[in-house]
């Protein structure tokens, strides 16, 4: 039976994780800051907060990190955590910063430091590419972050890529491309346009407001993208991978999904709004994930159209629940 720690597991991606280890029969510890005060709400709603084992810890310390693996001993760990929105980095670039790049630092030299055999999962982002236009990128791709978010994530990337040369770590990181779910909170543009377009279709008399609806995304299914990090971990050689669909949409396309699938006219209920505008941005996003297709065997089975109706779906019946 083999052990993992998810650090991050109460986000979006760290509660599907959790739940797929579980099912694997993997003994399951989910990291947090603050373990007795987090509310773990995403676990509880996969109905598996009980089967995880919760553990306070604080991976900007590097005491505490090295004492939650010394006292879990994990096979694997997943690197989660971290402040994981584009938009607010712009505010809190000093902590975004230090969130996912001290954040990383210290879990690979905590494992170095333990002498475990640990197997180390981080999770990387399409952010670190920038815009290339129309090329789609790979892993040999260059790095031209545009945000604060996407520079420590660049960082983030290179010091694992350090740590696996020169202390041969089984250390990979994965370049997600954007992934959505259910579980995304409001904050996140995606949900923002799925709750807002549910509760106008109950009646609801409010606008939907919005930045600038042309950008282009390459949007997958979260539930898909764990299995693209545990199968990482199964590798006999760490690497890299980009994780993604392999297929762009425009913000609009996604829009005029979720409200098709309410039965309205998206045009009726938008507007755009130059102050949501982020400082820079990058206008697509466009990725070619053919290494993970070869080497790992993985090809997302949900594209764009897919992740908006399912989302859609789900919001639908919480309602009704």
């Amino acid at each position: 039976m083999k052990t993992a720690l998810i650090c991050g597991v109460s986000g979006q991606d760290g509660a599907y994780l959790a739940q797929l280890l579980l099912k694997k029969g993997y003994v399951v510890y989910g990291g947090s800051r603050d373990a007795q005060m987090s509310s773990f709400r995403n676990l509880a709603r996969l109905g598996i907060q009980a089967d995880v084992r919760v553990v306070s810890v604080n991976i900007n310390d590097f005491r505490s990190v090295l004492q939650t693996l010394l006292k879990t001993k994990p096979d694997e760990v997943y690197n989660l955590a971290g402040q994981s929105s584009v938009g607010l980095s712009f505010e809190q670039p000093v902590e975004t910063l230090e969130s996912i790049s001290v954040g990383t630092l210290n879990l690979l030299e905590a494992i170095r430091f333990s002498n475990l055999p640990i197997r180390f999962y981080n999770a990387g982002s399409s952010e670190c590419f920038g815009d290339t236009g129309s090329v789609a990128a790979d892993e040999l791709t260059p790095f031209r972050p545009r945000s604060p978010y996407g520079v420590a994530k660049a960082a983030a990337f290179w010091q694992v890529a350090n740590y696996r040369e020169a202390y041969q770590l089984h250390a990979s990181t994965g370049i997600l491309f954007n992934h959505e779910s259910p579980l995304r909170p409001e904050r996140f543009v995606t949900q923002k346009i799925v709750a807002t377009a549910c509760r106008i279709a109950a009646g609801s008399r409010e606008t939907l407001t919005l930045g600038n609806i042309d950008i282009a995304r390459d949007w997958g299914w979260a539930p898909d993208y764990v299995q693209a990090m545990w199968q990482m971990l199964q590798q006999d050689t760490p690497d890299d991978y980009v994780i993604a669909t392999g297929q762009t949409n425009k913000l609009r396309d996604f829009i005029r999904i979720v409200f098709d699938a309410v039965g309205l006219n998206w045009e009726e209920h938008v507007q755009t709004d130059p102050s949501f505008f982020r400082p820079t941005d990058i206008a697509e996003g466009h990725a070619n994930p053919a290494k993970a297709a070869a080497q790992l065997g993985w090809v997302a089975g949900h594209t764009m159209p897919d992740v908006a109706r399912k989302m859609v779906e789900e919001k639908v019946k919480q309602k009704v629940d």
